[in-house]
């Protein structure tokens, strides 16, 4: 496959045109080709064949902070590279405009976008990618540069050209290192680890683990002058031998020597870019690491930090439902810390008021930003009734479910269990149809029947007899609106939540280490400063099913 990138079109939240950038051939028009591409229903897929234009057109869509970005080709392509082509083109973006990538942004500087276009894909073929490759040939206009351009004064120099080598000059100083950039220089040496993982867990209505992942990136930040050689080695639960099974799919940055990860799991040997950027990725499978046997799993094996508990159909009429949520301590796994290794909570480690480490720290992780989302179904009218132990519920009939947040203050506070009750009402058809044989809505008792065939000298059996057809009648009804009751009830329930200073797949950063031997122009006696953080983030991920 040898096909082109024939263009690319960038659509606001509207859905109005931004930008189109051509890159070779003749491709649809941003005017034409949208309309195409919205007639596919939603959720429409990232790529869309369009076999009614002249040539058949491939479209490859992205949408991030509720931008569009379409790329179109008429050639056969593999799908992975123009995906993420976009992906790199987002990057891009938010490396010079600053995150998050908005329409205003793109618009006030399309001399930036256009040469960025330019610089990543040549003539359909992908080609500079990595921000600090593009920092030596994107030229960027400064303030000070504006501010000399109102005034026309003789002869002045360019602001971008005067901080920005020449080419020739880059050529001949910068390294063989795509992803760096030449002679970079800093006055405070810093090298910073930050793991986050992304939970995303079900569990069937009895609290079993039906599955659970982790997915983590493992972001690095380095402010190191010269070209340092950097080694930093990671851990697991039990140790690093059997590292290799429990991180699956791993993904790494070009700068990352594969062979040594391959003869030394664990290990990351890398020449890194300079600044922030993603040094790798992995998935975590967290049923294998709870005991090893599916059906031995239970939530607690899993050790996560919330546990919640639906029970539906309660109250004399099965109106009411009740969602508990437990707040687990079982931090701990990431508590150890390798010496050398700052956990970086703010300006000043363990010295706290309390004297105790700071919270959110791998030494004291920190639970925060608590919320139940409980989907409601389309028949629920209202909530009549709203009773939360803690914490703040409410009711969106737009979005057919009910927020349950939990302040911070609460969780601080040491509670560990809290409890939401709540009544639902359903349709007035529905219940109209549950009080068809009372019903009587002018009150003139119209429809009724008060004829009897008891004898005037009725005995008291007899008389006793209306009373139990009366109470059958309420049984019936209660039972019929118990039945009417229970498709309104909800059917899960999920849990947003952040910690700081734990991981759940125990992964933990053991070590960083700079190679003298191997780095060049780091100076003499240079001692980085090292920080690392964990971080685990659920939103809306760990999901129970009533």
């Amino acid at each position: 496959m040898n096909g082109a990138i024939e263009a690319l079109h960038i659509f606001d939240e509207h859905r109005r045109s931004l930008l189109s950038h051509t890159y070779t051939s003749r491709p649809l028009s941003a005017a034409h080709l949208l309309p195409l591409y919205l007639q596919h229903p939603s959720p429409r897929p990232n790529v869309i064949y369009l076999s009614n234009t002249n040539p058949p057109t491939l479209v490859f869509s992205l949408i991030h902070a509720n931008l569009l970005y379409l790329a179109t080709t008429s050639t056969e392509i593999e799908p992975l590279l123009v995906l993420e082509f976009l992906h790199r083109v987002v990057d891009a973006l938010e490396e010079f405009l600053g995150a998050p990538v908005l329409a205003h942004k793109i618009e006030a500087s399309y001399d930036v976008v256009a040469q960025l276009l330019t610089e990543i894909c040549d003539a359909g073929t992908v080609s500079t990618t990595e921000p600090n490759a593009l920092r030596d040939v994107i030229e960027v206009e400064g303030l000070l540069d504006k501010f000399l351009g109102s005034i026309n004064l003789p002869g002045k120099p360019s602001f971008a050209a005067a901080n920005t080598p020449m080419p020739s000059v880059l050529s001949q100083n910068a390294p063989a290192l795509p992803w760096r950039r030449a002679n970079v220089r800093h006055t405070s040496n810093e090298l910073y680890a930050d793991v986050v993982e992304t939970l995303s867990v079900t569990l069937a209505p009895s609290g079993r683990p039906i599955a659970a992942f982790a997915n983590g990136t493992i972001a690095f930040t380095s402010k190191v002058s010269g070209v340092p050689d950097i080694s930093m080695n990671l851990t697991g639960p039990s140790g690093k031998h059997n590292l290799s099974t429990i991180m699956d799919l791993p993904v790494f940055h070009p700068c990352v020597r594969l062979s040594k990860w391959k003869s030394s799991p664990g290990e990351l040997s890398f020449i890194p870019p300079d600044g922030r950027f993603t040094l790798a990725g992995y998935e975590v499978d967290l049923l294998p690491l709870a005991d090893g046997k599916a059906s031995n799993y239970n939530p607690n094996s899993l050790k996560l930090p919330v546990s919640v508990e639906v029970k539906t159909g309660l109250g004399t009429t099965g109106s009411d439902f009740e969602v508990r949520l437990s707040i687990n301590k079982v931090f701990g796994v990431s508590g150890s810390m390798a010496p050398g290794l700052s956990s970086r909570p703010g300006a000043s480690v363990g010295r706290g008021f309390g004297g105790g480490p700071q919270p959110g720290t791998a030494a004291s992780p920190s639970l925060e930003e608590v919320t139940v989302t409980i989907p409601l179904p389309p028949d629920v009218r209202n909530l009549t009734d709203v009773r939360a132990s803690r914490g703040d519920a409410n009711f969106s009939p737009g979005d057919q479910n009910i927020e349950w947040h939990i302040p911070q203050k609460e969780l601080s506070i040491g509670t560990s269990q809290f409890v939401l009750r709540c009544s639902v009402v359903g349709n007035l058809a529905d219940e109209d149809e549950g009080d068809d044989e009372d019903a009587d809505p002018a009150g003139f008792g119209f429809g009724k029947d008060y004829s009897y065939d008891d004898a005037y000298q009725a005995s008291s059996e007899s008389k006793k007899a209306p009373e139990s057809k009366d109470s059958r009648a309420d049984a019936e009804r209660d039972a019929r609106k118990v039945a009417q009751n229970k498709t309104l009830m909800p059917s899960s329930a999920s849990v947003s939540f952040s910690v700081k200073g734990w991981l759940a797949s125990g992964i933990k950063v053991e070590s960083i280490l700079i190679d003298t031997r191997k780095s060049r122009g780091l100076g003499e006696g240079v001692k980085p400063y090292k920080g690392v953080k964990y971080l685990t983030i659920s939103k809306g991920g760990v999901e129970i099913r009533c």
